[in-house]
């Protein structure tokens, strides 16, 4: 069975795959394809770049996939800790993942309607267009929809940090900081377009510092031996009741 560092250190190469496949779908695919408001330019773009179209949504359906098996490792890890926010962690990611593979559709509907042929005929140049940039425009907020998911997990996980005595307890309040920080950035972009345009960028300042820390903390030093954990000279002088061995000494 793999050591709780072991398993640490799976985890944060996980999450490093997560991290890349995530910025190459979200902050680089997508921003080049997706110009909002502008259906005609939308289409185009995507018409034009269709492999990078597809290539986001492979990048989209293996992070999802990589995440839900990060999350089960550090739920192994850290289970022993608070069993209800190991599984409240657990799900949270199973529902992020789910709306984000699901989301896929959209942009795959995109893809389709882009292409012209039988959709370009029956909704004429003007419609298909429109109907591309309605696609990309309801995979942006599925997004933001799962992004409320996003910031829910990195709550249970920062308590998790905080209180296990594995990580710096630092870490557990930037894990919360940053999940906090992911829900108004959510909130912003539904109820104030305008204004989450202006602070997004330090909004998403925290939750940044936080995953980066993260991952690096896992892969460089995986976690620290939980606090109270018996040492193994402590292990080697209890019976098998728990109860100390006695020595010579202390015989009756």
């Amino acid at each position: 069975m793999s050591s709780p560092k072991q398993l640490a250190r799976i985890a944060g190469a996980l999450y490093l795959i997560v991290g890349v496949f995530g910025g190459f779908a979200i902050g680089y695919a997508t921003p080049l394809v997706y110009a909002p408001g502008d259906a005609m330019t939308t289409a185009a773009n995507v018409s034009a770049n269709a492999g990078l179209v597809r290539a986001s949504v492979l990048a989209d359906l293996v992070q999802a996939t990589v995440f839900v098996v990060l999350a089960m490792v550090l739920f192994a890890i850290l289970k022993d800790v608070n069993r209800s926010a190991a599984r409240a962690m657990l799900i949270l990611v199973a529902i992020a993942t789910t709306l984000m593979c699901f989301n896929e559709v959209f942009q795959i509907g995109a893809l389709l309607v882009s292409g012209g042929s039988p959709y370009a005929a029956a909704f004429g140049a003007g419609g298909a267009d429109a109907l591309v940039l309605l696609l990309m425009d309801l995979h942006h907020y599925g997004f933001l929809i799962a992004q409320i998911f996003f910031g829910l997990w990195l709550i249970p996980l920062g308590f998790l940090a905080y209180t296990s005595g594995m990580f710096p307890r630092a870490l557990g309040v930037v894990l919360v900081v940053g999940g906090t920080a992911y829900l108004v950035d959510v909130t912003v972009a539904f109820v104030a377009p305008d204004v989450s345009r202006e602070v997004h960028g330090f909004l998403a300042i925290p939750p940044t510092i936080a995953e980066v820390w993260t991952v690096l903390y896992l892969l460089v030093n995986g976690v620290r031996a939980p606090s109270g954990a018996p040492t193994p000279s402590a292990v080697g002088s209890l019976r098998v009741d728990g109860s100390p061995r006695r020595g010579f000494a202390d015989a009756p």
